[in-house]
């Protein structure tokens, strides 16, 4: 928990903003850029891909201790066998099938628009009865992508 916060704050000062315009970027309290800098609380979920635009970095450099260093220049890329039919589907409305033990009920047999990639994890926006669900959500617990054509 610690490391994550340590590379958001070095990245912060790298990019010379401070506490309060990461929090303002963010729409959260300069308390709570604070907290998790100091690593007593990690940020929740559906922040960290935004933490990661803003920061010029991907979320697994934020997410996995073992990444030491993100050039904000090359994007991470994906597992090239399926890179291809991962970019496809950008832009394009899916349904997303879950592995058993990672299914998102939030997601169950709604619609989504694939929005982008970052690292090994999709960006949908969920498309509920209550409104739109931003995600980010890890590829390694999808089981299977249904591309939905128009009008389904």
């Amino acid at each position: 928990m610690d490391q994550m916060g340590n590379k958001i704050a070095r990245r912060r000062k790298d990019l010379g903003m401070t506490q309060v315009s990461l929090a303002d970027a963010l729409a959260v309290t300069r308390q709570t850029v604070s907290r998790w800098e100091a690593g007593t609380v990690l940020p929740d979920i559906d922040k960290i891909g935004d933490i990661a635009r803003i920061l010029g970095v991907s979320c697994d450099y934020l997410l996995k201790d073992e990444i030491e260093e993100s050039d904000p220049t090359k994007e991470q890329q994906l597992p090239s066998a399926v890179s291809g039919l991962l970019l496809e589907m950008k832009g394009k409305n899916v349904k997303l099938d879950f592995c058993e033990e990672e299914e998102d009920v939030d997601l169950y047999g709604v619609v989504c628009t694939v929005t982008g990639f970052e690292g090994n994890w999709i960006k949908v926006v969920g498309h509920t009865k209550k409104g739109d669900v931003e995600k980010l959500i890890p590829l390694s617990s999808i089981f299977s992508i249904e591309i939905v054509k128009e009008g389904e």
